[in-house]
């Protein structure tokens, strides 16, 4: 039709940037509005368009009920959620570079270096709320490692209240020992969804 385009009211338009920002499973009810005028409405409001190159549906069944309930501490309890997960395998190792010798006499590196001391494990705790985070390094991830972070994030929250920790589908991190701990404990143990 031409002529004009519609105009939104305020009203539409916080609809529109709210329905922009939910995943579309979420969604109950059809919704068509033209590109560029769904463009423009949301540059105003902050959001912009992106593409996803490639997507892979994964067969969790329980993932929007894991999605909702990280968005659940992510966004009504910050203050007391955490992201744990562990970084490795770290092998120090020499790297190529300059430094002062005799003429003639440049220190030499292998080609092939020999991890004499073995390698490391770097299992992180992160207060979602907060910039700092807990660390510590390790010679293998385990449950061990994982149940010690664990009781020093409880620690850190004191008062007996409900913590959430964010954690991958490590098998370390579903032990039996720790599943236990953390339901006495009232750690709230949220896996990313597979």
């Amino acid at each position: 039709m031409p002529g004009r385009p519609r105009l939104l009211s305020p009203d539409d338009e916080d609809f529109v940037a709210a329905t922009a920002t939910i995943r579309p499973a979420k969604l109950g009810q059809p919704f068509t509005i033209g590109r560029e005028a769904l463009r423009t409405l949301l540059a105003r409001r902050g959001i912009t368009f992106q593409r996803t190159k490639t997507w892979k549906d994964l067969p969790d069944p329980d993932f929007e009920t894991k999605l909702d309930q990280i968005e659940y501490a992510l966004t009504q309890r910050p203050e007391r959620t955490f992201a744990f997960d562990e970084f490795g395998p770290l092998g120090i190792r020499p790297t190529a570079g300059t430094s002062w010798a005799p003429q003639g006499e440049p220190d030499r590196l292998p080609a092939t270096y020999h991890r004499t001391h073995g390698v490391t494990y770097f299992p992180a705790a992160t207060p979602s709320a907060t910039t700092c985070c807990g660390a510590s390094t390790t010679v293998r991830k385990g449950s061990n490692h994982t149940w010690a972070a664990l009781k020093s994030i409880r620690a850190a929250r004191p008062d007996g209240a409900p913590i959430y920790v964010i954690l991958d589908n490590l098998s370390a991190h579903k032990n039996a020992r720790i599943l236990a701990w953390a339901k006495k404990h009232k750690v709230r143990l949220l896996f990313a969804p597979t």
